[in-house]
């Protein structure tokens, strides 16, 4: 059970949803909480939940909040710097990452090296960088308890087994997006708003588009094999369009272990604070009697290209991930700005790939670099 808490990304979907399990337990303080340009809901967070340290992305932004809350003694800083000192203080002993891309990775390292627990949401540190992450968690002796749904998921099922050689396979669970069912040329002409519109969660606008392109499971895949350290074979995906069964474990004799729940990230949030223990929380017990039917079915792979990109990419390894994640996520902003069609995303995507120099094991500058010059690639369409 932790007892203090950094949260990086306070503002968005899943910094407010740890907010909120927070504030049902008194029991955790909140040491700091950080913020991209949202400084009206920073500065009602900071009311209400007293942080020694707000940061925000900007030094404008900064400012702005400075000014909000000139009768408080909280510290205003910005930018990494700032990331970074609200992922180490001394008196936080759980950072929970829930900021959306690359940003997240240098304060998850530097958090790492101060022997945190990491309640992890930000899957992109994993996928352009696991091996290093994974690898500075065992030296430091850090924990890292899973966020997202489905990795929680895994992480549940795999609780009472302390043999990885025991497990065959994992199985990630996929509602779909809001697209499922429908072939490639009737995707030709989805719109932003199309893709915006989820059939289950609530979330950010990137994490969205990822869902509907299925990009964000592809993501998720490279996360499970960087998580639970085994290879591309042994992870695969399925559709659930339900959101009940989270993810699945199938161990060497074929038993099955899967994690259900209603549809409600307060779960995994609260589980990363209490682990081991399980407390009573906020989210409604499922109920089979009223839930209906559990489906599953194969992704369309054709359809959904960028599903198996990210496999090809998980493959390769080496610079092909972070290659992949950042030409993803300067694609996503271009469909979100309506600059580029649905498909462009995947477009894009796949020729930064084949742009951006191949390197096996990447130094740290390296994965960097290859983010670096993805993002050029699209830009530059």
């Amino acid at each position: 059970m932790v007892k203090c808490v950094s949260i990086l990304g306070s503002t968005g979907s899943i910094g407010r949803q740890s907010l909120d399990v927070i504030s049902r337990m008194p029991e955790i303080r909140v040491a700091a909480l950080t913020a991209g340009s949202s400084v009206e809901r920073m500065a009602q967070q900071c009311r209400q939940f007293r942080p020694r340290l707000a940061v925000m992305a900007t030094e404008e932004a900064a400012m702005a909040l400075k000014k909000e809350l000139s009768d408080l003694p909280t510290e205003i800083a910005w930018g990494e710097e700032g990331l970074i000192a609200a992922a180490t203080m001394d008196e936080a002993d759980c950072v929970i990452t829930a900021v959306v891309g690359m940003v997240g990775l240098k304060p998850t390292l530097a958090a790492i090296r101060k022997k945190k627990r990491i309640g992890l949401a930000n899957k992109e540190t994993l996928v352009c960088a696991g091996e290093i992450v994974m690898g500075e968690a065992r030296k430091y002796g850090a924990e890292i308890v899973p966020v997202d749904s489905e990795h929680s998921a895994i992480f549940q099922c795999l609780m009472g087994n302390r043999d990885p050689a025991q497990v065959k396979r994992l199985i990630l669970t996929c509602s779909g997006g809001p697209f499922f069912g429908m072939s490639r040329e009737q995707l030709q002409t989805v719109t932003k708003a199309d893709a915006l519109k989820h059939p289950n969660w609530t979330m950010g606008a990137k994490i969205t588009i990822d869902c509907a392109t299925l990009m964000n499971k592809g993501l998720e895949v490279i996360e499970a094999m960087r998580l639970y350290d085994l290879p591309l074979e042994q992870v695969d995906v399925v559709i659930h369009r339900q959101s009940i069964v989270h993810s699945l474990v199938e161990y060497n004799d074929g038993a099955v272990l899967a994690q259900l729940g209603s549809p409600d990230m307060r779960l995994p949030i609260q589980l990363a604070f209490t682990y081991p223990e399980r407390r009573q929380s906020p989210v409604a017990p499922l109920d089979l009697l009223t839930c209906g039917a559990l489906t599953f079915a194969a992704p369309d792979l054709e359809a959904f290209p960028c599903l198996k990109l990210a496999r090809d990419c998980a493959k390769a390894g080496g610079t092909a991930c972070p290659a992949m994640n950042g030409a993803n996520e300067e694609a996503v902003a271009m469909f979100l700005r309506d600059e580029i069609g649905f498909y462009d995303i995947h477009r894009l995507v796949s020729r930064a790939v084949d742009n951006v120099p191949f390197i096996q094991n990447p130094t740290l500058e390296q994965v960097l670099e290859a983010d670096r010059l993805a993002r050029q690639s699209v830009i530059s369409k």
